[in-house]
């Protein structure tokens, strides 16, 4: 949306409970009595390496994260179901959620070992992608730790654009954070949708899901 557009510009919806349904994967709402336990099992504990909170040491500890953190309504969690699966195997938010300027942010991330590197992964997220620019937000942002090369890596892979490095942001768990922006803005969309769906296509996969 360019500056001359903005006169058309209506603040976008708040993300809400409805789920998003994909081919290969169903996000829904984050539910403790439903997700603490079966993420438990599912993630190691190299998932928290570059979250601010966790590993937990049982389900109860993940149940009350859940209860606190994850129930506050900025973020706005959601829990990843891949098809064939019997359960919850990832969580991602949408966070610092600002309707007034239309800007979003995903993060948070959590994918157990058997999520990761899938298309039902990569379908989660980018379905979350399309959520925020059909609602009518006009920036989606990707932030991690600078040391973090999957999620920069996943970012890149995404069709994010990086856009700098705050050196010294914060400290999380007792260690220097430098924090890498990346984004997506509404006139990127087209040509990135486009290219998820072209990756996403059954035909794109054999019979064991492998591209």
């Amino acid at each position: 949306m360019s500056e001359s557009d903005l006169k058309n510009f209506r603040p976008p919806m708040w993300p809400g409970a409805a789920p998003l349904q994909g081919r290969y994967s169903v996000l829904t709402r984050m539910n403790p009595d439903r997700d603490a336990e079966a993420m438990q099992e599912a993630v190691d504990d190299a998932v928290f390496d570059y979250l601010p909170y966790g590993p937990f040491k049982d389900a109860r500890g993940y149940r009350d994260w859940m209860d606190d953190f994850g129930s506050q309504p900025d973020p706005v969690f959601y829990a990843i179901h891949p098809e064939g699966a019997d359960g919850t195997r990832g969580v991602a938010s949408y966070l610092r959620i600002t309707p007034p300027v239309g800007t979003i942010e995903i993060g948070h991330i959590a994918l157990s070992p058997e999520l990761q590197r899938t298309r039902a992964a990569t379908e989660a997220l980018s379905m979350m992608i399309a959520w925020a620019f059909e609602a009518g937000y006009r920036r989606v942002e990707w932030k991690c730790n600078a040391a973090n090369e999957a999620s920069t890596r996943a970012a890149r892979r995404l069709g994010f654009t990086y856009e700098g490095t705050f050196r010294q942001a914060a400290i999380v768990k007792g260690k220097n954070r430098d924090t890498a922006w990346f984004a997506i803005i509404d006139g990127d969309w087209p040509a990135i949708r486009k290219a998820h769906e072209a990756w996403l296509r059954p035909s794109n996969f054999d019979a064991d899901g492998r591209q």
